[in-house]
């Protein structure tokens, strides 16, 4: 039987927090019930505390100015993106100023910018040249059509043997859109060109991207750097990228059963075994 913790509880137990954003604070109908009165108690007591999230469709400053829209007052600085992996990904992998295919809005091209690389228009000349494709968000693209010109310069590209790099920030598939409404995200659009391509080319080594949000460890290693301690708990929703990320990453993990994940749950799977449930904001 897993255990239940209170915010409380979590605030005497640990040093800091790790908040996921979708399904834990937010949804797309706005706050989450208690998320804003926890903030405020976590910036009344300089509790610290760090919004680690998979978006890489807007930059810390846009996403703060989005939810302090939404009654949430977190500062750009407490806000890890997946979006803000990209500059060392780059930097590690020798991508710096290589010229890239981005979908996403603009900020998931000021990512790939912030990285050092060229972000190109979606033309046929110049994603002839491009040397990596970057999946930043589902939206706001007309989805169908980009999604086609995508696969078109994937297989371009192997037909011409020399396959793009294929990068993904955000690896989640679905996301709570609220009131018991889901949708698509990143992740999914991912899978769809990698299941085209083994399908199109079974002889080629399978065409993967490259995932760095949760549950891979380099956001993980971003908030450690910030936190100076590793006596932290992942708050998360979704058992595959928030509760799997922290326990492989050696941190605790708990279970937001108000997001994604059904309340009723049936979990034997070490690996994506919350330490500790939590059923509501409420202090």
């Amino acid at each position: 039987m897993l255990q239940e913790v209170t915010v409380s509880e979590l605030l005497e137990r640990y040093d800091g927090l790790l908040l996921d954003a979708y399904g834990v604070l937010i949804d797309a109908q706005g706050a989450l019930p208690g998320a804003r009165e926890v903030i405020d108690h976590l910036n009344g007591r300089g509790f610290p505390y760090w919004v680690v999230t998979n978006d890489a469709s807007r930059l810390p400053d846009t996403a703060s100015a989005r939810y302090a829209d939404l009654g949430l007052r977190i500062p750009a600085d407490r806000i890890i993106t997946a979006g803000s992996l990209l500059t060392p990904y780059f930097a590690r992998c020798g991508l710096r100023g290589a010229t890239c295919a981005v979908i996403g809005p603009p900020d998931s091209a000021a990512y790939v910018r912030q990285a050092g690389a060229t972000v190109v228009d979606w033309t046929d000349a110049a994603v002839s040249r491009v040397d990596a494709l970057v999946i930043g968000d589902e939206e706001p693209v007309d989805f169908l059509p980009r999604m086609n010109d995508a696969l078109s310069l994937v297989f371009s590209r192997l037909d011409a043997g020399s396959p793009v790099r294929l990068i993904l920030p955000n690896p989640d598939l679905i996301y709570p859109a609220g009131r018991g409404r889901f949708g698509f995200t990143a992740g999914s659009m991912a899978l769809w060109i990698e299941a085209a391509a083994a399908q199109r080319y079974p002889e080629l080594p399978i065409q993967a991207f490259v995932r760095l949000g949760k549950p891979y460890p380099a956001i993980f290693e971003a908030a450690v750097d910030r936190a100076q301690t590793r006596n932290l708990a992942m708050v998360g929703d979704q058992l595959e990228t928030d509760i799997r990320g922290a326990r492989a990453f050696g941190i605790d993990a708990v279970l937001a059963t108000f997001g994604l994940t059904r309340d009723a749950l049936d979990v034997t799977a070490p690996d994506v075994m919350p330490d500790f449930l939590l059923r509501a904001w409420a202090l």
